[in-house]
């Protein structure tokens, strides 16, 4: 996503909690001025951190991707790893909004785009906390919406992925799951981020990356809840990669 707003043109402030030396060289050669920091964006000191290179300027463009996946059982989930998939998806991100939010609404202008997830729509066996937090996700972006309708020049856009061939699965630990081995069922991040971002663009309230997961959605809408509990439970489940 950063890539392509240095393409467009934008200057950029990026944020990780590891380095972007690579990537800060790579958005460079497009001509972008870049600053980065590498902050631990499921703490508010973190996020603090980041936006303080923002002070005093105009915002144009925020994109909130920061995630954290979690797979396994959670009953044999170490609570602090629980936790910081909370912090990192919940705290860290709304945290964040609540500030550009409010920054972009006091210059009257400036377009937001927030990573939520197909999983906000589906209970997540063996992926409990994580698709439990993009629920909240994908809920609270579109209540902050309609709340903030009546400011013109401001829009927010929610992005809902699915399975996306990043470092997703290797930090969630989830390689010996259906879903974390099927690289050929993966989707292109690049599709999806350029999805997002012309989504975020037009104002959209919204958008699914993919008609495969636009179907899942459907279906997750429609079935009972344990039926889909039980569906994710053949994906995410370790012990059920193919390979």
């Amino acid at each position: 996503m950063a890539r392509i707003a240095a393409e467009k043109g934008y200057d950029l402030i990026v944020a990780a909690d590891r380095p972007l030396d690579e990537a800060v060289l790579d958005f460079q050669s497009l001509g972008a001025s870049v600053q980065s920091v590498q902050v631990e964006l499921a703490s508010r000191e973190g996020v603090d951190k980041f936006l303080e290179l923002a002070a005093g300027r105009t915002v144009d463009v925020v994109i909130a991707n920061a995630g954290h996946g979690l797979g396994g059982a959670f009953l044999e989930q170490d609570f602090d790893d629980v936790q910081h998939v909370i912090n990192t998806n919940i705290t860290g991100t709304i945290y964040l909004l609540q500030i550009v939010a409010r920054k972009l609404q006091a210059q009257g202008k400036g377009r937001i785009l927030v990573t939520g997830s197909i999983a906000g729509f589906q209970p997540g066996a063996f992926q409990a906390v994580y698709n439990g937090t993009k629920a909240f996700v994908d809920s609270f972006v579109a209540a902050l919406r309609n709340e903030m309708k009546d400011d013109k020049g401001v829009s927010i856009t929610c992005l809902m992925p699915g399975a996306t061939d990043t470092d997703f699965f290797v930090r969630a630990d989830m390689l010996d799951t259906n879903v974390g081995s099927e690289k050929d069922a993966l989707m292109d991040p690049a599709e999806v981020a350029r999805i997002g971002f012309d989504a975020m663009m037009e104002g959209e309230a919204d958008v699914i990356a993919g008609w495969k997961n636009k179907a899942m959605v459907a279906m997750s809408k429609v079935l009972p809840s344990q039926v889909v509990a039980e569906q994710h439970r053949k994906m995410a489940q370790p012990g059920t990669a193919k390979d």
